[in-house]
């Protein structure tokens, strides 16, 4: 290429080599010469004002940051396909549900609600949901959380709710942390959201990876067929790999060890091919149904148990890009629980009223214009258009002579008209009452559903509720905040508030009044388990082998082909991140440095050191630790036949139980992958 600073020759010759490569330039398409030094009056004089190219740099880069979100600020997406099982029709006039095997492209953001943009990824909190489809009908935007309950049952109390949770005014701390007195000060004067604290101390508010955790529509909405027959619905998203969550002392060193975690899981595991799925279902219902339930259907903070109504299986999402730019798309992606296509319609939840109101709103003040559905990750992908004009950020020609309507113009020059050859057939619901600031009674029972879901918990799952309230009520200074929550507690399980008032060192106090006499004769649901609902193999999830100079080849070799067989991985954990030397002679590449890879990155670890190397790793803290954490968050562990120096080393050889695995061969490597499949050895956990 020549070069046009010394170039003597045509102009339209040099105006074609420097167009043939990469070359910069300005927002306006002008060439850029000199990207590293500002335009300045002699060699050491000041800068000035004509040099156009800097000016445009420096204010570009001054707007680079658009508001981030209040709530789900810190997002991950990936963009995918949902493909239909079948024509359900027979429920909804929905497209994308229209034919068997239909593919729809999809948008999906994971997050966290709390935290701001830079917070971690491991805090205890809620995680969205949000699918945006881009249907032949237009934009249908799915937006959830992985709790299928909220603390809420009317949006005018979502202020302060996030309010509460966000760090506090006066300080500007904890960030991304409801361990605080301004949160449980709210909720404990809010019985309405005790089930969802319940659900919020749970381990579903920690869970191991974007990939194992459900999503539900939390509100209830309406499928509409094109007859117009209507029925309630509430959307569920089962992962294909099965739920897993980690556990609170694990949640919190990941944190330390690796803030993205839940980020660079995801994108790791579709670059890698290892493709995440879901399985779309509804829970289907009607007015009758609705009547004879126990609950409201229009109640956020209540479920409808899947023992009492199945989930109907629709269709399948799998992720399989990664974005290309975050801003351009994971953080200019603008939801909107409203984006709803023809066969899809709302119901009378107020918290979704609200919500309806509340995203275009925000999404007017985050991305500055009302022209942000002009961005492509928010653009239908079916035909626009619309008199809709002008306004910042607008890059639709929008052809034509008319930009109005009813107009006399024929042709080009009229624009579009509403389709009247064709009307879908809307539910005539009939609308009627005394205009009132009031809270339904059937609103009004909050403990029943949440101590449904305490007595549906395995034993370490609720020992783990216990452990969550404890934590947290500990961190408020206020007392009376401690008590008044305990008192509450006392509705839901006199065992769960006793357990809890135990470990806070508290008297137990009397059962706060109850609106409704709580009922605890609801019958359990499995469905509410992590532990009963895990998978099935050990696919997508990760072995750290923690190794030594001199380990052997063929057994590293071994689990790395009974992993891979299975769907899972291997990572190598090193003393030092150049690798090791094996028996054979080969040089083993590190993945982590033992420094930078604790145990708390895996699903389950293996100590295959040499026995020298055993005694050399004992004496690194790291190391130590690497086994002592596994042992502690109840992962299934690999012991090498050379690794008892480093058990002995980290002081845990009178405490191995079955949940170390012994392995010298492939078969022995079988086992273990084998045994993997239950995730944790949660026996080593449950207290008496």
């Amino acid at each position: 290429m020549a070069d046009p600073h010394t170039t003597r020759g045509n102009a339209d010759e040099i105006h074609q080599d420097v167009r043939d490569d990469d070359v910069m330039t300005t927002q306006q398409g002008s060439v850029v010469y000199d990207d590293q030094n500002s335009l300045r009056a002699g060699d050491r004089g000041p800068t000035l004002m004509q040099d156009a190219h800097m000016r445009e740099k420096i204010m570009h880069f001054d707007h680079e940051r658009i508001p981030e979100r209040v709530v789900h600020a810190r997002g991950y997406g990936a963009h995918g396909v949902f493909e239909s099982y079948d024509d359900h029709s027979d429920i909804t006039a929905a497209h994308l549900l229209g034919e068997k095997g239909r593919q729809t492209e999809v948008f999906v953001r994971f997050s966290t609600v709390a935290g701001n943009k830079g917070s971690f990824d491991l805090a205890r909190d809620v995680r969205g949901f949000a699918t945006k489809f881009y249907t032949e009908e237009g934009n249908w935007d799915l937006v959830g959380n992985n709790m299928p309950v909220f603390f809420i049952q009317d949006a005018i109390k979502f202020p302060d709710l996030i309010h509460s949770v966000k760090e506090e005014q006066d300080r500007g701390f904890p960030q991304a942390a409801s361990a605080h007195d301004t949160f449980w000060d709210f909720v404990s004067l809010m019985p309405e959201s005790t089930n969802m604290l319940l659900w919020h101390m749970s381990d579903r508010a920690i869970p191991r990876s974007f990939r194992f955790m459900e999503g539900f529509g939390v509100n209830t909405f309406r499928f509409v067929t094109a007859e117009g027959k209507a029925q309630f619905v509430k959307f569920h998203w089962k992962p294909q790999q099965g739920l897993q969550s980690v556990v609170w002392n694990e949640a919190v060193k990941i944190n330390g060890a690796d803030a993205d975690f839940h980020r660079r899981d995801l994108y790791e595991a579709i670059e890698s091919g290892d493709l995440p799925s879901w399985e779309l279902g509804v829970q289907i219902f009607d007015d009758e149904f609705a009547d004879s339930f126990d609950f409201d259907v229009l109640d956020a903070t209540k479920i409808i148990p899947e023992e009492v109504l199945p989930v109907r299986p629709l269709g399948r999402m799998t992720l399989n890009r990664t974005v290309e730019n975050v801003f351009s798309e994971t953080e200019q992606v603008a939801f909107m629980t409203q984006n709803v296509v023809p066969g899809i319609d709302f119901s009378d939840d107020p918290l979704l009223q609200g919500r309806n109101f509340s995203y275009l709103d925000t999404q007017l003040s985050r991305l500055g214009s009302t022209n942000h559905t002009q961005l492509p990750v928010n653009a239908p992908r079916c035909p626009v258009a619309h008199f809709q004009r002008d306004g910042a950020m607008q890059t639709s020609l929008q052809p034509g002579r008319a930009n109005y309507e009813p107009n006399g113009f024929s042709g080009d020059e009229r624009g579009p008209r509403a389709l009247t050859t064709f009307e879908p057939k809307a539910y005539p619901e009939q609308v009627e009452g005394t205009m009132r600031r009031l809270r339904a009674e059937s609103f009004a029972d909050h403990y029943s559903q949440a101590n449904q879901f305490w007595r549906s918990q395995s034993e370490v799952e609720q020992q783990h509720i216990v452990d969550a309230f404890a934590f947290e009520l500990g961190k408020c200074e206020i007392a009376e905040i401690r008590t008044r929550m305990l008192a509450n507690l006392r509705n839901v399980d006199d065992t769960l508030a006793e357990r809890v008032a135990e470990q806070l060192a508290m008297e137990l106090p009397e059962a706060s009044p109850a609106k409704v006499k709580p009922r605890h004769d609801l019958p359990t649901s499995d469905a509410l388990s992590i532990v009963r609902n895990g998978p099935k193999t050990f696919a997508g999830r990760t072995v750290g082998a923690l190794v030594s100079e001199g380990a052997s080849a063929e057994l590293i070799g071994a689990l790395r082909s009974a992993l891979e067989k299975e769907g899972a991985t291997l990572q190598v954990v090193a003393p030092a991140i150049g690798g090791v030397t094996l028996d054979s002679g080969e040089k083993l590449p590190a993945d982590h440095a033992v420094a930078g890879g604790p145990s708390v990155l895996f699903d389950a670890v293996a100590l295959l050191p040499s026995a020298q190397g055993a005694t050399v790793l004992g004496e690194i803290a790291e190391a130590r630790d690497f086994v002592t954490d596994a042992l502690a968050h109840d992962k299934f562990i690999a012991v090498g036949p050379d690794a008892q120096g480093l058990l002995d080393a980290a002081g845990v050889s009178s405490r191995v139980d079955e949940g170390f695995v012994a392995v010298a061969d492939a078969d022995g490597a079988s086992s273990f992958v084998e045994t993997c499949r239950a995730l944790r050895f949660w026996e080593r956990e449950v207290r008496g």
